[in-house]
This record gives C-alpha cells, structure tokens and sequence, in this order.
C-alpha cells in the first residue's frame, strides 16, 4: 500500500514538473510569434544552466547545515528531551481524541511526532508518524474510512507547528541575508495561526469538548502566553520588531543547542559520539535533496525565464491594485501556492523568489514566511493515509487547507506588520 501511494504522489509530481516546462515552452512561443521576442529562448536554455548552477551553491550550505542541526538533534533524542516533550502533550491528546484508549500506543507515538516536529526533526517525525497512524488505524472501525483520531492527528501534523525553522534560516544565509533568523517571530506567529486554525476547525467538525478542564489548561495557557506575546510585539516600532525577531532567533537557537548539550551531559550522554551519530544521517538527507532541487530550480528557472509567471503575477497584481491594497506580497504567492502541492517545488520558488527580488525583500521575508508556516498538505494526506489504505478521508482536506489558508494570511499580515 505504502508503495502505491509513492507511486501516486510521483504522478502528481511528474505531472507538476512536466506542467511547469509546457507552460514554459507556451509562453515562450508566444513571446516570439506574438511579441517579437525570439531571445526568449536563449533566455530559457541560460536560466536551466544558471539555476543548476545555484541548486549545487544551496546544496553546499544545506549539507553543513542538516549534518549540523541532526548532530545536535541526536543528542537531545538520547538525553530523553523528546521524550519529556512528549509525556507534556501526552494529557492534551488523550483528550483530543476521545475515541482512543488511555495508555494506548498511539497516544505516545502522536505526542512523539508533535514533538520531533516542533524541534524540527522532520527525518524522525516522518517514521513516527506513520507508526501513529498505523495504531490509530487498529482503532477503525472502517478500515477504508479516515477516523475523527486520524483526521485530527494528519490536520495538526501538516499544519506544521515548528519552533525552529533551520531550513529556512539556512536557505536565507545561502543567499546572503545579513541576518538569517530575522523571520524567526514572524514564522513563529504564522505557524501558531496555521495549528490553532487547524484544531478549532476539527473541533468544530468534530464536536470535540473543548472546554474540558484539561484542553482548557493546555488552550488556556498557550492563548495567554500568545496574547501576551503579541501584546509586547505591539508596543514596539517596526525597526524594534526586527531588531527583538533577530535577537530572539539567535537567543532560542543558542538556549537550544547548549539545553541539549548540558542536559546530555548530566544524564551521561556520549554528546560527541551521538552528534557524529546524527551528523551522518544528516549528510544521507542531504545527498538525497540535490536530484529534487535541481529538477525543481531547473523548471520554474524556465517558467521565470518564458514570461509565464510574471504574467501570471502581473494580472494578481492589478486585480490587488484595483481592490487598492499593497501589491509587494503577490511575488511571494507562488511559493504559497504551490506549498501544498509539494514541497520541493515550494523550496525552489522560494530560493528563487530571493534571488530574483533580493534576500531581504519584502516578497523574499514573505515568502519564507509563508514556507516556515505550512506543510506540503496534499502529500502528507497521501503519504499517511495510503500507508494504512485508507480511501474515504472526509473533512481531512478542508481542515487542512483551511489551517494553509490561515498560515499565508497570518504570514502576509506579519510580514507587513514587522517588515511594512
């Protein structure tokens, strides 16, 4: 079943990636038999060598940085962190998911994920996540009908609740940003935007009590240290926003990484031998992302290059202009766009999107915003319910749309809110 799924998933892909050149291939013959322009091609055929060319410039950082990041990651997993994150959400989900037994394994794999996730140790949540499922599914009563427990488990998983977006950090220090933890608040706020849309709409579905002492103390609790959060952000000027996001970014990656370390060391860890552990798993990740970066760069290289997607662009910006709103943002809707669809595809209009208006633009700041935010939605579902052959998926879509949906807003208001 597993196999079937990888199978469809690289059909919608294929058929992305194919689309991307036709589309390409279109406009260009358009822009020479139209409009006169035959150095569209030379442009196109320029684009292919120049963005394999920044796809091996990106891979360069990104294996320095994942054999980093797990190294230190490995450490905290053998100090029992994850762990000790895991039995603090244990209570929340057991509440979540009324349907699911106390003590069953399922709630410890859930609260696992959720916890490899914030930390963003995405190669271990993926696993767990699955093992999740699959305990979840001993569970069903219709073995080709998602559960209300399955739903809401994928809903929050692919709104993507991270407290350390190091990739995008990463990928703005590859293209020279001055300061790559500048987004970090923003990110922080969006993906919160993106979780809580996500749990109020498959409560509301649902008709999940959410007003149980306990969700209430979990709920409770998080929406007071939000609003007071938001209510400090609101006292300072822009200039001070982006100031305290960059101060905070480095602040929470140092505390991180030396919690780890000091934590391993005072429950006897071998922290130099778990992070090499961790560190060789890291350089096996990032081998593996090259062949999609390029095949991804490559393409939508060629679709800037034709005129397609600045035409495209061109027609949200005088539709946003004609409603009179700011216009600086529609750069940054392709990324948001194609985010659910696929990641990789997503990364790479990212990375392009910083190239061509410059790291530290307002569409560029929005842009990973909006990647930090949101998860690849559409390959999660597949990935996760075709490994227990589930068919029937019921409000799994809307809920999880609508909490993408959210994390682009929340990104576009923040962004104009710090950076504007």
């Amino acid at each position: 079943m597993l196999a079937r799924t990888r199978t469809l998933v690289s059909r919608m892909l294929n058929r992305l990636w194919l689309a991307f050149f036709l589309i390409a291939a279109i406009a260009g013959l358009a822009q020479w038999l139209v409009g006169g322009h035959p150095e569209v091609f030379a442009a196109m055929v320029a684009s292919l060598f120049d963005m394999a060319k920044l796809s091996v410039e990106v891979m360069l950082l990104l294996f320095g940085t994942l054999v980093l990041w797990l190294g230190f990651l490995r450490i905290a997993e053998a100090a029992g962190l994850v762990d000790l994150l895991a039995r603090a959400l244990g209570p929340l989900f057991a509440r979540l998911m009324p349907e699911v037994p106390r003590g069953h394994p399922a709630i410890g794999l859930i609260t696992l994920n959720f916890a490899a996730n914030m930390l963003g140790m995405d190669n271990a949540a993926t696993p767990i996540g699955l093992r999740a499922m699959r305990e979840l599914q001993t569970l069903n009563p219709s073995k080709t009908t998602a559960s209300n427990a399955q739903i809401l488990f994928l809903v929050l998983h692919s709104s993507s609740l991270v407290l350390l977006p190091v990739t995008i950090f990463m990928y703005r220090a590859q293209q020279g940003a001055h300061d790559p933890t500048l987004i970090f608040v923003p990110i922080l706020l969006a993906t919160c935007a993106s979780a809580l849309t996500g749990l109020l709409s498959v409560a509301f579905v649902q008709k999940l009590k959410l007003w149980n002492p306990v969700v209430l103390a979990y709920l409770g609790g998080f929406a007071v240290l939000l609003a007071g959060f938001i209510a400090l952000l609101a006292s300072m000027t822009p200039a001070a926003l982006a100031a305290f996001s960059s101060l905070l970014g480095n602040l929470a990656m140092m505390a991180i990484i030396l919690l780890f370390l000091i934590v391993g060391a005072v429950r006897k860890v071998p922290v130099y031998e778990c992070f090499i552990d961790g560190a060789k798993q890291g350089f096996d990740v990032a081998k593996d992302v090259l062949p999609y970066l390029v095949a991804m760069l490559c393409a939508i290289g060629v679709l800037r290059a034709s005129g397609a997607l600045d035409f495209a662009l061109d027609g949200v910006r005088w539709l946003t202009n004609a409603a009179g709103w700011d216009t600086r943002f529609v750069d940054a809707l392709p990324t948001a766009l194609v985010k659910p669809f696929s990641g990789s595809a997503a990364r790479a209009l990212l990375i392009e999107t910083m190239k061509t208006n410059g790291v530290d633009s307002f569409p560029a700041l929005v842009a990973a915003t909006v990647q930090g935010s949101t998860e690849t939605t559409f390959y999660v579902i597949a990935v996760y319910f075709g490994a227990v052959g589930i068919r029937r998926i019921r409000h799994t879509v809307g809920c999880a749309l609508l909490a993408d949906l959210a994390g682009v807003i929340t990104s576009i208001g923040v962004c104009y809110w710090f950076f504007g």
